[in-house]
């Protein structure tokens, strides 16, 4: 890996997407061999060692990690930036995992690949471990759109008073255009 900066972005996928999805495809196209996006378990405990192992691996090879999360993945890259220490932008960050994907409770299928997995409520309680009740907020930025009609981008505001936070009117719980972020998220990572 090479980055001019010493810096790898770790991107973090949300609920039954993977590390091939169409976000980590552009940012891959952007950055390059700057980002490792991998392909997470749905099991909440296995999906943050693995991601903690990625980190460990990351600053073993003389590199700094630095974080991007969407929706699931957001709570995820929040969990790891308070742990480590990290910045981290969040792209419509679920911030109640628990809450919010107590409806996906049962047998459900990846978006990338369409496998089937059971999602329990022992994951839904595992979840609630990794909350960061005050996040350091000059390690986060948010980007968040309004149309966002999964989560309530107002909860991601009131969780992070005082970070960088970027709302824009309309789009998806996908965010359209994040490829007009790329240049502000490069900036803030510090990449």
């Amino acid at each position: 890996m090479n980055s001019k900066s010493g810096k790898i972005l770790l991107y973090i996928h949300g609920f039954g997407s993977s590390g091939k999805s169409g976000k980590a495809e552009i940012f891959r196209n952007i950055l390059g061999d700057r980002i490792i996006a991998p392909s997470l378990p749905p099991i909440p405990e296995l999906a943050i060692d693995t991601l903690e192992q990625i980190v460990s691996c990351i600053r073993n090879s003389g590199h700094e990690a630095v974080l991007t999360g969407s929706s699931l993945g957001g709570y995820y890259a929040t969990c790891l930036a308070d742990k480590y220490d990290l910045k981290a932008v969040l792209i419509n960050p679920a911030i109640k995992p628990y809450n919010t994907l107590a409806a996906h409770l049962g047998l459900n299928h990846s978006y990338y690949d369409l496998s089937n997995y059971e999602f329990t409520q022992q994951h839904i309680n595992k979840l609630k471990d990794y909350d960061v009740a005050a996040p350091k907020a000059e390690n986060f930025m948010l980007l968040l759109q309004t149309g966002d009609t999964v989560l309530d981008y107002h909860e991601a505001v009131e969780k992070f008073p005082g970070a960088t936070i970027d709302i824009e009117e309309g789009g998806t719980h996908g965010y359209e255009g994040i490829e007009r972020k790329i240049d502000p998220m490069v900036d803030f990572l510090g990449l």
